[in-house]
């Protein structure tokens, strides 16, 4: 067997049962009381992480769950004392939906790290590194593991050179690990093959490969990443996988045990743990926050390049309309979106922007109307985007006005004292002040209930 392999070191497995997974499957409805039953058996297993914080986590937690987001993850840190825990961070995006200002950013990764976040997954919805530079620094100022990671995507201006120079360039920017994130499970096992081994020659740092099992490919991706030498790779757990989640964990352990990338993972523990989240998965199934749509493998998404939790969205969104029967020509206008704004990988925010301009496009006539979101992605407030914008198009959303050519932050001024004061009535910590920042429309409300002891007033959503 050893031939198959260019390592011979055992693969490392990060877990994503307490973010991704649920954030996939459920639309990160998992409560903090569904995790800590599992903590023990998890934090003996000898993952090199598990993720379970960041994403969609942070809003969810206040919006829907009426949990603290930063009580979750002290809780987690307690609970989880010998494991790395992971987060995911949109770059200059932080967890909200618009750049921030560098004041910002630096405080919201120094409260992470204070709070227990070990390793700080940054990527930026374009791929624009200037987007990055802030988190990367400020991650490394308090004393976090920077995973920068590349949104992967296929498009006439995405190929397997263009991603290796983004990795060069975040190597080159302090990343510790480079990640390749997958949202869509449109990496092909022979294509990631080629991609990891020539990151392996052109970068000295560790690869970490991250995808969903949307199509169907996700394990045997990760089979022929493994043999060229990737690093580490998200798993989840079975309960909460494949589908638009990642590959099983417990599948990818036994189908490497006794090879030279055995990952020497205990499939007893791991089944163990399953067994929990196998009772919540039941739980959220028969309260309805598990739709089968996420479960199924759907090829098609190698054309429209719907990652898992836009999926979700979309569904969400049409329903809403009554017109939830439309969901395939939403999915065929999607690609035709992206097109014309200029090929953006469909990952938070381009994907809910990309998503809901396609549903307009649908239920009310093809750019008859436009997002203040989308208008802001044709002006560059995102950053650059990677290929050529459909001019006609722009010029429709933005009419004449100037197209942003600088790192957008650049044109921010600091605004960490001005939040602080804004919301001095209301916040009763630091975290509280960045919660308030990133969902001005949420956590003020979710604190005053909170500090009223009244927060499980506000869950109503969650077990409709």
């Amino acid at each position: 067997m050893s031939e198959l392999f260019n390592s011979n070191t055992p693969l490392k497995i990060t877990d994503t049962i307490l973010r991704d997974a649920h954030q996939s499957q459920a639309a990160t409805r998992m409560r903090l009381e569904d995790m800590l039953p599992a903590c023990e058996v998890l934090d003996s297993i000898g993952y090199w992480s598990i993720e379970c914080w960041g994403g969609a986590t942070f809003d969810s937690c206040m919006r829907f769950l009426g949990e603290d987001p930063w009580e979750r993850l002290r809780t987690l840190r307690k609970a989880l004392p010998n494991t790395k825990l992971q987060m995911l961070l949109r770059g200059q995006n932080l967890l909200g939906y618009r750049h921030y200002a560098d004041d910002m950013v630096e405080e919201f990764c120094a409260k992470s790290i204070e709070n227990g976040i070990d390793i700080v997954r940054i990527f930026d919805a374009l791929n624009d590194v200037r987007n990055m530079e802030a988190a990367i620094r400020s991650v490394k100022k308090y004393g976090g593991m920077v995973e920068a990671a590349m949104s992967y995507t296929t498009s006439p201006v995405h190929n397997e050179d263009y991603f290796v120079d983004k990795a060069v360039v975040l190597e080159q920017m302090g990343a510790d690990t480079i990640c390749i994130k997958d949202m869509a499970n449109l990496l092909l096992p022979a294509d990631a093959y080629s991609l990891v081994k020539k990151l392996k020659e052109k970068v000295s740092i560790p690869i970490h490969l991250h995808t969903h099992n949307t199509t169907g490919t996700g394990s045997m991706v990760y089979l022929m990443a493994a043999m060229a030498g990737v690093d580490i790779v998200d798993c989840a757990l079975s309960p909460f996988a494949n589908g638009t989640s990642q590959p099983a964990t417990e599948s990818l352990v036994a189908t490497l045990r006794g090879t030279d990338r055995d990952t020497g993972l205990d499939l007893n523990k791991l089944n163990k743990a399953a067994v929990h989240f196998k009772g919540v998965a039941a739980k959220m199934e028969s309260a309805g926050t598990i739709s089968s749509k996420v479960l199924r493998v759907d090829p098609n998404t190698l054309l429209y390049q719907v990652p898992g939790g836009m999926l979700s969205n979309l569904i969400s969104q049409l329903k809403q309309a009554n017109a939830e029967y439309r969901l395939e020509e939403v999915l065929q206008e999607v690609p035709r979106v992206r097109k014309d704004f200029g090929y953006p990988p469909l990952v938070t925010p381009t994907s809910q922007i990309v998503g809901t301009q396609a549903v307009l496009n649908v239920l009310m006539g093809r750019y008859k109307s436009f997002t203040k979101e989308s208008k802001g992605l044709l002006r560059g407030e995102y950053g650059q985007l990677p290929g050529e914008v459909n001019e006609e198009i722009r010029k429709l959303a933005i009419g004449d006005d100037q197209v942003i050519s600088c790192r957008p932050a650049d044109l921010l001024e600091p605004e960490l004292v001005k939040i602080k004061e804004q919301y001095s009535d209301i916040a009763k910590s630091e975290e509280d002040v960045l919660s308030c920042a990133m969902f001005p429309q949420v956590a003020p409300e979710f604190i005053k209930k909170r500090d009223g002891g009244d927060v499980r007033e506000i869950n109503v959503e969650w077990i409709k």
